[in-house]
């Protein structure tokens, strides 16, 4: 019989929901460790490095990340001066969910 590991991640999105979206969170990940690839930010996040695929398309196409190729890897910049998109935190921007997030 074969151990299978899980992740706190993915403990933790198994079993209680949360506040923030998968597209929060890989935001906050992206912003402390901007050179990560996607794989490793999936496994922080606890979804598919596809999930992770998509939300990043997502957060490009509407200008909340920008994506630079720096040799073989990209590098990610959270644009921190956009404004959340939910009419009730519209007055608020990237940059202040990061603080509260991350201190």
């Amino acid at each position: 019989m074969s151990e299978t590991r899980t992740s706190a991640a993915e403990t933790a999105t198994a079993n209680h929901w949360t506040f923030l979206t998968n597209h929060a969170h890989v935001l906050i990940v992206l912003h402390a460790q901007p050179d990560l690839v996607l794989r490793e930010v999936a496994g922080r996040v606890g979804i598919t490095e596809r999930a992770v695929q998509r939300i990043v398309q997502d957060l490009e196409k509407e200008g909340f990340l920008q994506r630079e190729k720096v040799g073989r890897k990209n590098h990610y910049e959270v644009r921190t001066t956009e404004s959340l998109r939910h009419p009730i935190e519209a007055h608020r921007t990237i940059g202040d969910l990061l603080k509260l997030i991350t201190g």
